[in-house]
């Protein structure tokens, strides 16, 4: 069988529609007041006829050949790369969902994460160059000067040049404040920000390529007078093209020979002396930089359900393709020596779990964006600060859970082909390669759970997650009043109350400094724990929104991938609050190797 990919329109459709009702948040929306469900499905089906027509054939080849970096220093794309960019942004992708005032089409980031996730599903090497683009146009956008905004945002936003992100030094990994690269400013920095900035960065993705001519890099660096730690980080804008149209001073030094994603430039840079501008105020760039990168925690928790719904769909295929053993209770008049393996209660398993979690973290993931929408777009400025709050807590979730589940979920997948599945001519194998580097980029998974925890939950006292969880709780209100969704409205307010009353006990004994690591132990099955009560969530409120369609075969094969999901997937949950309630139990230290 050939890996192949239908883009899952109808179940978006059915996500934005009828779950979270996206068209009519939009009309409360001035700029999308216009924007209807017809419109948004026609850019959809688009989306999917670009990803498979034009990227899906790509995927395997350009796995296989790789970039290459010439002996000028300069990186080379896979063969079908550039010239699928040059469609890409004749189609005026890149500028979906940026400002109208810089070129954009100011669509909602609701219909950009669903075209995203169509592009990763089938050719994630070549989606992450257009994938920092969004971030890239925020950051600048929200912080640069107005001399740099004039000079490259309508560039950026057109896709004619692209953007890299500058973080990670060989001794500065997820620890940003150990960063050392140097920004000393020029006679003009007062006025115009200028500074020279000189450093070595590893693991930059697109740092340098040939899709586009000119490369934005976002670079945290320090200056002089900057203090230690992240209170010392400042953010400079470098181009690789000057505004005179010469080439700055920085170069990829070498490319990293990786697991997976083997078409997407990961460059090790060398900046020397390079021509800069500072983004925001001096030894504030981190906060800047959270703008580019929080919407990169969105673009990898997209990878990981794109990986999922990938692996989960042809693995379906192959099910009902390969006959092994007799089922133990057959189709009716079955006569043949084997039945498909698809019957067998294991292959089921398998199969439901992949895809009762891509239908639900589909609604999460749909749900952070629209939150985003929100709080940037909606008149109100009660609602915008409440999305805000909830859109803070489920990026972490959205970025780890998702991405957790595209690497595990894919290997589930794997092991449907069997055999079939360790070879390189199924393609599953590579969605796996591919898929494992979510759970490490863009901050760990585990920094994830810890940024949740500590940072969205314990510092305003559960104010933010009290929001969430009371939206939550409405869906089972909501639930209540149809008798055949009794068993969702249950499971969903018993998770609701976990999640609050663990989060109460974890609140209590973190209250003093007695024990400094209680929160770290456990922050990982918090955020656990909180991820199955948002599954509870999404379980309820697909079945009750399949109550609405015509469609009843449909419906009830959704309904029961939701019912599957209550009761083989979220008795897990037990296991992570059990351990949130027990956040004083010890955690031995490793012994030194000899």
């Amino acid at each position: 069988m050939s890996w192949d990919y239908r883009a899952p329109l109808r179940d978006m459709r059915f996500v934005m529609e009828q779950v979270l009702q996206a068209p009519q948040g939009w009309q409360a929306c001035p700029e999308w007041q216009e924007l209807d469900a017809d419109t948004a499905s026609a850019i959809l089906q688009e989306g999917a006829r670009f990803a498979r027509e034009v990227l899906l054939p790509l995927n395997a080849s350009g796995d296989a050949q790789g970039c290459t970096r010439e002996a000028d220093g300069c990186v080379r794309t896979p063969q079908g790369f550039p010239a699928a960019y040059r469609a890409f942004v004749e189609g005026g992708w890149p500028a979906l969902p940026c400002a109208p005032e810089w070129g954009g089409q100011g669509l909602p980031l609701l219909l950009d994460a669903a075209v995203r996730e169509m592009l990763i599903a089938c050719n994630q090497a070549w989606e992450m160059y257009p994938d920092l683009l969004h971030g890239a146009y925020e950051t600048i956008k929200g912080h640069a000067r107005p001399a740099q905004q004039d000079w490259c945002l309508a560039k950026l936003v057109s896709g004619e040049w692209l953007a890299a992100m500058a973080l990670t030094e060989p001794q500065a990994g997820s620890d940003l404040g150990l960063l050392s690269t140097r920004a000393v400013p020029e006679a003009s920095f007062e006025a115009d920000g200028a500074l020279r900035v000189t450093g070595d960065k590893i693991f930059i993705s697109g740092g340098d390529h040939d899709l586009s001519d000119n490369i934005i890099h976002l670079v945290l660096c320090r200056l002089p007078d900057a203090p230690p730690g992240t209170r010392g980080i400042s953010l400079a804008l470098v181009p690789k093209l000057l505004p005179d149209g010469q080439p700055n001073t920085l170069s990829c030094t070498g490319l990293e020979h990786k697991m997976g994603i083997h078409g997407s430039a990961t460059c090790a840079m060398r900046y020397e002396g390079a021509q800069g501008w500072l983004v925001g105020a001096p030894h504030k760039g981190l906060g800047a930089m959270f703008l580019m990168m929080n919407s990169a925690r969105l673009h990898v928790g997209l990878q990981g359900l794109a990986h999922l719904e990938m692996a989960g769909q042809n693995a379906l295929r192959y099910a009902f393709e390969r006959l092994q053993m007799r089922a133990a209770i057959r189709p009716e008049g079955a006569k043949a020596a084997a039945d498909p393996i698809a019957l067998h209660p294991a292959m089921r398993h398998a199969l439901l779990k992949v895809q009762a979690l891509t239908e639900a973290q589909r609604v999460i993931a749909y749900r952070a964006a629209q939150c985003i929408d929100e709080g940037h777009h909606h008149p109100d400025a009660t609602v915008r600060d409440r999305a805000l709050k909830v859109a803070a807590l489920l990026t972490p979730v959205v970025k780890a859970a998702l991405t957790h589940n595209g690497f595990h979920g894919t290997s589930d997948a794997l092991q449907v082909f069997g055999g079939y599945g360790f070879v390189v001519e199924t393609g599953v194998e590579q969605s796996l390669r591919d898929a494992r580097i979510a759970m490490i980029y863009e901050g760990t998974n585990e920094i994830q759970a810890i940024d949740l925890l500590q940072r969205k939950v314990l510092a305003d006292g559960g104010l933010g997650l009290g929001l969430l969880l009371d939206d939550l709780d409405a869906e089972a209100q909501r639930c209540d009043a149809a008798p055949t969704l009794t068993a969702f409205a249950q499971a969903l307010r018993q998770h609701t109350q976990q999640a609050r009353a663990a989060t109460a006990a974890l609140m209590e004994s973190t209250a003093t400094a007695a024990d400094p690591e209680a929160a770290l132990r456990v922050a990982d099955d918090y955020l656990w724990g909180l991820t199955h009560t948002l599954y509870a969530w999404a379980f309820a409120a697909s079945a009750r929104a399949a109550l609405q369609e015509p469609d009843a075969a449909w419906a009830q094969a959704k309904t029961e991938r939701m019912r599957y999901g209550v009761d083989w997937l979220l008795p897990m949950a037990q296991v992570h609050w059990h351990r949130v309630t027990a956040a004083s139990l010890p955690l031995p230290a490793l012994a030194q190797p000899e």
